[in-house]
Protein backbone atom coordinates (compact mmCIF):
# COMPACT_ATOMS: atom_id res chain seq x y z
CA UNK A 1 0.00 0.00 0.00
CA UNK A 2 1.49 3.30 -0.94
CA UNK A 3 0.70 6.70 0.41
CA UNK A 4 -0.86 9.47 -1.65
CA UNK A 5 1.01 12.66 -2.52
CA UNK A 6 -1.57 14.58 -0.46
CA UNK A 7 -0.91 12.37 2.57
CA UNK A 8 2.85 12.80 2.17
CA UNK A 9 2.47 16.59 1.91
CA UNK A 10 0.36 16.70 5.10
CA UNK A 11 2.96 14.64 6.96
CA UNK A 12 5.79 16.91 5.77
CA UNK A 13 3.99 20.05 6.98
CA UNK A 14 3.14 18.74 10.46
CA UNK A 15 5.32 20.20 13.15
CA UNK A 16 7.13 17.86 15.48
CA UNK A 17 6.17 20.14 18.38
CA UNK A 18 2.46 19.59 17.65
CA UNK A 19 2.79 15.79 17.81
CA UNK A 20 5.38 15.50 20.59
CA UNK A 21 2.92 16.13 23.49
CA UNK A 22 0.77 13.30 22.13
CA UNK A 23 3.79 10.98 22.18
CA UNK A 24 4.42 11.88 25.83
CA UNK A 25 0.76 11.37 26.79
CA UNK A 26 0.62 8.04 24.97
CA UNK A 27 3.67 6.54 26.66
CA UNK A 28 3.00 7.98 30.13
CA UNK A 29 -0.60 6.73 30.07
CA UNK A 30 0.87 3.23 29.67
CA UNK A 31 3.37 3.62 32.50
CA UNK A 32 6.44 4.54 30.44
CA UNK A 33 8.51 7.68 30.95
CA UNK A 34 9.49 10.78 29.01
CA UNK A 35 13.11 9.65 29.51
CA UNK A 36 12.36 6.37 27.72
CA UNK A 37 10.61 8.30 24.93
CA UNK A 38 13.69 10.49 24.52
CA UNK A 39 15.91 7.40 24.47
CA UNK A 40 13.87 6.01 21.57
CA UNK A 41 13.88 9.34 19.69
CA UNK A 42 17.63 9.70 20.23
CA UNK A 43 18.27 6.18 18.96
CA UNK A 44 16.32 6.88 15.76
CA UNK A 45 17.47 10.45 15.06
CA UNK A 46 20.77 10.97 16.86
CA UNK A 47 19.38 14.09 18.59
CA UNK A 48 20.52 14.75 22.15
CA UNK A 49 18.25 16.43 24.76
CA UNK A 50 19.39 19.96 23.89
CA UNK A 51 18.92 19.51 20.13
CA UNK A 52 15.53 17.88 20.61
CA UNK A 53 14.39 20.74 22.84
CA UNK A 54 15.62 23.33 20.31
CA UNK A 55 13.70 21.62 17.48
CA UNK A 56 10.55 21.65 19.62
CA UNK A 57 11.00 25.33 20.50
CA UNK A 58 11.63 26.21 16.84
CA UNK A 59 8.44 24.34 15.85
CA UNK A 60 10.17 22.60 12.94
CA UNK A 61 8.17 20.55 10.49
CA UNK A 62 8.72 16.80 10.26
CA UNK A 63 10.46 17.53 6.94
CA UNK A 64 13.05 19.71 8.69
CA UNK A 65 13.18 17.39 11.71
CA UNK A 66 14.22 14.41 9.60
CA UNK A 67 16.49 16.47 7.32
CA UNK A 68 18.48 17.39 10.44
CA UNK A 69 18.41 13.84 11.83
CA UNK A 70 21.21 11.35 11.52
CA UNK A 71 18.96 8.31 11.06
CA UNK A 72 20.12 5.17 12.82
CA UNK A 73 21.59 2.69 10.31
CA UNK A 74 19.30 0.00 11.77
CA UNK A 75 16.11 2.01 11.23
CA UNK A 76 15.31 -0.19 8.23
CA UNK A 77 14.73 -3.03 10.72
CA UNK A 78 11.56 -1.25 11.91
CA UNK A 79 8.73 -3.09 10.21
CA UNK A 80 5.05 -3.68 10.70
CA UNK A 81 1.82 -1.77 10.32
CA UNK A 82 1.24 1.69 11.73
CA UNK A 83 -1.66 4.01 10.92
CA UNK A 84 -2.89 1.47 8.38
CA UNK A 85 0.36 1.42 6.38
CA UNK A 86 2.96 -1.34 6.24
CA UNK A 87 6.12 0.63 7.00
CA UNK A 88 8.43 -1.35 4.76
CA UNK A 89 6.13 -0.67 1.76
CA UNK A 90 6.03 3.12 2.14
CA UNK A 91 7.89 4.58 -0.84
CA UNK A 92 8.17 8.18 0.31
CA UNK A 93 11.30 8.51 2.47
CA UNK A 94 9.97 11.19 4.83
CA UNK A 95 6.63 9.48 5.42
CA UNK A 96 8.47 6.20 6.12
CA UNK A 97 10.77 7.95 8.62
CA UNK A 98 7.82 9.55 10.44
CA UNK A 99 6.13 6.15 10.60
CA UNK A 100 9.37 4.66 12.00
CA UNK A 101 9.05 7.12 14.88
CA UNK A 102 5.33 6.40 15.29
CA UNK A 103 6.06 2.67 15.43
CA UNK A 104 8.77 3.06 18.06
CA UNK A 105 6.47 5.21 20.22
CA UNK A 106 3.70 2.65 19.77
CA UNK A 107 5.99 -0.21 20.82
CA UNK A 108 7.14 1.76 23.86
CA UNK A 109 3.53 2.42 24.87
CA UNK A 110 2.67 -1.26 24.43
CA UNK A 111 5.33 -2.23 26.95
CA UNK A 112 7.95 -3.67 24.63
CA UNK A 113 11.41 -3.82 26.20
CA UNK A 114 13.74 -0.97 25.26
CA UNK A 115 16.38 -3.48 24.09
CA UNK A 116 13.89 -4.83 21.53
CA UNK A 117 12.72 -1.38 20.43
CA UNK A 118 16.29 -0.20 19.82
CA UNK A 119 16.93 -2.69 17.08
CA UNK A 120 20.35 -4.06 16.35
CA UNK A 121 21.33 -6.12 13.31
Amino acid sequence: MSTTPEHDARVAKLTFASVYPHYITKVEKKGRTKTELHQVITWLTGFDEAKLQKLIEDKVTFKTFFEKANLNPNAHLITGVICGYRIENINTKLTREVRYLDKLVDELAKGRKIEKILRSA
